[in-house]
């Protein structure tokens, strides 16, 4: 009986081990190099708490933050940090504004130091504190509003091994001038509209309908306008909701009584 017992034994332990092993290849599998693997995402691949503090004894792991990690082997940015974000933690977070623009290669102005990178999330989501705490090679502008639904406007970038998502050039201009004046120049985000020439006007218009900021959608008029763009024609003006009274956006500048804004002088001169 006790030899049976062993056998046994000897059979689940064999069991045990060949489950791990099969739990380890389908992690290799699922992994994209260079990203972040979250404990949680783990857990659902069947890698419990325990296993992966075995992992991480062991080298398969190394500890980013509190409840992520990563390959030894990977060079860790802040893109393969969004992707678990997106991926994974299935947050509404995305690069927008001049990064969005920068990575396709909408943007020409050179900037010197730590790249800054703009991310945007709704008022109602947190980002992670393993994400704030992690060397991600890059400065993180978290910029939390709802002046724009989370979900349109976006396309899907391509790395080498994953993909993330971020904002199409309808909304990172956008972006761009919500932040306007106090984080971006007014006059660099002109220039930035003056070589969006391919604009797609459905999506601009869906866009300037849900936007609520009054702000955003008369400066966005006004340079369109003065870049002339062609595709403004197909902008449905009379659908959007421009508010009313003045807006100053700078002391002591130039007054446009079309839009009813105060923009810098340079601006208007250009």
């Amino acid at each position: 009986m006790k030899c049976l017992v062993l056998v046994h034994k000897n059979q689940y332990i064999g069991t045990m081990s060949t489950q791990k092993s099969q739990k380890l290849n389908q992690f290799l599998n699922e992994h994209k190099p260079g990203t972040v693997c979250l404990a949680s995402w783990l857990e659902e691949l069947g890698i419990s708490r325990d296993l992966q503090k075995r992992y991480r004894k062991s080298g398969w792991l190394e500890t980013v933050g509190p409840g992520a990690f990563k390959r030894p082997a990977d060079e860790l940015h802040w893109q393969g940090a969004l992707y678990a974000l997106q991926a994974q933690a299935c947050l509404s977070i995305h690069a927008g504004a001049l990064t969005a623009l920068s990575m396709q290669g909408l943007s020409h102005y050179l900037r010197t130091g730590t790249e800054e990178i703009f991310l945007f999330l709704p008022t109602n989501v947190n980002i992670p504190q393993w994400f704030k705490k992690a060397d991600l090679k890059a400065s993180i502008r978290s910029v939390r509003t709802s002046f724009l639904p989370p979900d349109i406007g976006l396309i899907r970038y391509e790395s080498k091994t994953f993909h993330i998502w971020i904002s199409a050039p309808e909304r990172a201009i956008l972006e761009c001038l919500f932040l306007t004046p106090d984080d971006l120049d007014l006059v660099e985000c002109y220039h930035l509209m003056e070589g969006m020439v391919n604009l797609r006007p459905k999506l601009l218009q869906d866009m300037l309908e849900y936007c609520t900021s009054i702000k955003v959608k008369r400066l966005f008029l006004y340079m369109a306008q003065k870049a002339g763009h062609q595709w403004l024609q197909f902008i449905n003006l009379g659908q959007l909701d421009l508010g009313k009274g003045k807006r100053s956006l700078v002391k002591g500048g130039v007054f446009d009584a079309e839009f009813q804004i105060t923009i810098p002088k340079e601006l208007a001169e250009l």
